[in-house]
C-alpha cells in the first residue's frame, strides 16, 4: 500500500521525497502528489535561503517540521471555523509530511529532559531552561509540549 511506505535508510530525505513523488504520479494519487510538491517547493526555497545546492537531512527535517507545524495550525483553525472538509484535507497533507519526520518524544520523556535542563540551567529563568533543553534535544521535541512542561516544572 502506498500510504505505508517509509523512507529507506539508503536515500536521503530530499531524494526519497522525489522518489515518492514519482510513485504518487504513477498511482495518480493527487492528494499525496500535491503535498509532496509543496514539500519539494519548501525544500527548494530553503536551499536558496541557505545558499546550498541540496539540503542535508537535518535541514530537510527542519523544513518538514515547519510545514507540519503550519499544517497543525491550519487543521486547528479549520476545525474551529467549522470547515471540517478543509481540516481533513490538511490532515492528509500532514500525514504525508510526517512520513519523513522521526517521531517526537512523548510527555514522559520530555518531562525527564526538562528536569535535566532545569538541573543544568537553574529554576530562575524559563528562557535558559528552554535554551538548554532545545540545545540538547531540538530534533526530538515538540516545542509546544516542552514549553508547557517547563512552565509546569518551574511552577513547582
Amino acid at each position: 500500500n502506498f500510504n505505508t511506505r517509509h523512507p529507506t535508510a539508503l536515500k536521503d530525505i530530499v531524494d526519497d521525497v522525489t522518489a515518492e513523488m514519482k510513485v504518487a504520479m504513477k498511482a495518480r494519487d493527487n492528494e499525496t502528489l500535491q503535498a509532496i510538491r509543496l514539500i519539494r517547493t519548501a525544500f527548494g526555497n530553503a536551499a536558496i535561503d541557505l545558499k546550498t545546492e541540496k539540503l542535508t537531512d537535518d535541514q530537510a527535517q527542519s523544513v518538514l517540521r515547519k510545514l507540519a507545524k503550519m499544517r497543525k495550525e491550519s487543521i486547528q483553525m479549520f476545525t474551529d471555523g467549522g470547515a471540517e472538509d478543509r481540516a481533513v484535507s490538511e490532515a492528509a497533507g500532514l500525514a504525508v509530511i510526517e512520513r519523513w519526520l522521526p517521531s517526537l518524544a512523548d510527555e514522559d520523556q520530555t518531562r525527564i529532559w526538562v528536569r535535566e535542563a532545569i538541573a543544568e540551567a537553574g529554576k530562575d529563568h524559563m528562557g535558559k531552561v528552554m535554551g538548554a533543553l532545545m540545545k540538547a534535544h531540538r530534533a526530538d521535541l515538540d516545542g509546544a509540549i516542552a514549553q508547557k512542561i517547563v512552565k509546569e516544572e518551574l511552577a513547582q
